[in-house]
């Protein structure tokens, strides 16, 4: 790939700066645009060593600035319908993801991981996996650490996880994957997506690329995954995983174990009593990454071993502390719906539950159909609080307060709940609005409980 161009970046944020950086490095030109008017250029740029000549343009977008312009690198959080997006592709400019321009620009071999849910752990796990096989391997995407950044760093023997979200999938080029994985889909995105075949058809397109030496691994008790299998964008060989379904191919349960079925073969990989993480939906986490970790040739026992060891991640179903009996947990990555139906199931005690936040234009009637008689009090904040206090009492469900922010929740879900019951932050919701992302708002759940009084 011939670096040698003028690139327009689109975002100034995380995953825009580290494009940055990569290009200047791979000798492009970069003018970096942002439709806010009044955005700090200095200090922007003093995120450059040599900010010479790099380019801003703010505010409106026009043919002029994009004459010379030959492709355009698009941030995840700016949708591909958005002005800006219009007008070049107007002008037949090449448009790409942050992961396409990461892909070219690295090396060796990537299992890319997406879904409505679960995506982070299951990341985690086979970024754990890949680094106990060897020092040369790399946990990316959506769990932090952006792919352009570290791009450069690879070889042809690296191993590579990627979290990618269906932003970041609207925009591939050539991304291609060993082994690809979409995990589930229910509903999420739906304002940027618009329906929800729109939203499943870009979670596939993390295979579109795949040949049938390649692998992608789907959740067969998903309907809309298991589906997936017939679309003729999958050339790619099909590996299910199922919790429910015994399998003639793929992972599955056999007993209280979890195997592998390979050609006729029962592979043992490791008990459920074994395992640390609880809930239905770690079960299928863990059969995920074991899929995906095997058919990226990673011996069976590294796998074996890491999956024993494996203890989740911060800010999903974290256990924060106890405060006079009361147990406090995090699932600030409780983003939408489904996500929180699975942190209300975890829960096996009578909680307060503290949701709300951004409206990414979802409904709620399930999330509240799964209280059952496990939901104390529903506490709530952000721009979403009133539409899900509606939605609460039109089930019946009347235990709803509205308060003004996360520290006055904290405040008075710790005065509600009572020795023996939990406080559990599952939003439901995107933190976008309140806060900067899904980690802030975890972080600050978390200082506020530990400044409580033993």
């Amino acid at each position: 790939m011939d670096f040698q161009k003028k690139v327009l970046i689109v975002g100034t944020g995380k995953s825009g700066i580290n494009a940055g950086r990569l290009l200047l490095e791979k000798g492009a030109d970069i003018v970096f645009y942002d439709d806010n008017a009044s955005l700090d250029v200095t200090k922007l740029l003093s995120q450059f060593e040599d900010s010479n000549e790099i380019k801003v343009v703010l505010g409106e977008i026009n043919n002029q600035i994009l004459r010379d312009i030959d492709l355009m690198v698009i941030s995840p959080g700016v949708p591909i319908d958005s002005p800006v997006a219009n007008v070049v592709r107007e002008n037949q400019i090449p448009i790409w993801s942050e992961i396409e321009l990461a892909y070219q620009a690295g090396a060796g071999r990537l299992a890319a991981i997406t879904g409505t849910n679960g995506k982070t752990t299951t990341t985690s796990l086979v970024g754990q996996i890949f680094r106990r096989h060897t020092d040369n391997s790399f946990t990316v995407g959506n769990i932090g650490i952006p792919y352009t950044e570290v791009a450069l760093q690879m070889n042809k023997d690296s191993y590579t996880v990627a979290e990618v979200s269906s932003f970041q999938l609207e925009t591939v080029v050539e991304f291609k994957p060993h082994v690809s994985a979409v995990l589930n889909v229910t509903p999420d995105h739906l304002n940027r997506h618009y329906t929800m075949e729109n939203y499943a058809s870009v979670k596939l397109d993390v295979c579109r690329n795949q040949t049938e030496e390649d692998y992608i691994v789907l959740n067969y008790d998903d309907e809309m995954t298991r589906k997936m299998a017939q679309d003729e964008r999958v050339k790619a060989k099909v590996v299910y995983f199922s919790r429910l379904h015994k399998l003639e191919h793929g992972v599955c349960l056999q007993g209280d174990a979890i195997v592998i079925k390979e050609q006729g073969e029962v592979i043992p990989v490791v008990d459920l009593k074994d395992l640390i993480l609880l809930g239905n939906h770690n079960v299928e986490n863990y059969m995920a990454g074991i899929a995906i970790a095997y058919y990226m040739g990673i011996p069976l026992e590294v796998i074996v071993e890491v999956v024993k060891e494996f203890r989740g991640v911060e800010h999903r179903i974290e256990f924060v502390r106890e405060v006079n009996g009361v147990a406090y947990y995090n699932d600030s990555k409780g983003t939408n719906p489904d996500a929180a139906i699975k942190g209300i199931q975890a829960m096996n005690r009578r909680t307060v539950l503290i949701g709300g936040g951004y409206d990414k234009g979802v409904t709620f009637d399930e999330w509240i159909e799964s209280f059952g008689d496990k939901v104390k009090k529903l506490v709530l904040i952000g721009q979403t609080a009133n539409m899900i206090a509606d939605t609460a009492k039109r089930h019946g469900f009347d235990e709803v307060e509205i308060v003004k922010d996360l520290k006055e929740a904290v405040d008075l879900a710790a005065e509600i709940a009572e020795s023996g019951e939990a406080v559990l932050l599952s939003p439901a919701c995107a933190s976008w609005g309140m806060f900067d992302n899904y980690e802030q708002r975890g972080d600050m759940f978390k200082e506020y409980v530990k400044q409580m009084g033993a």
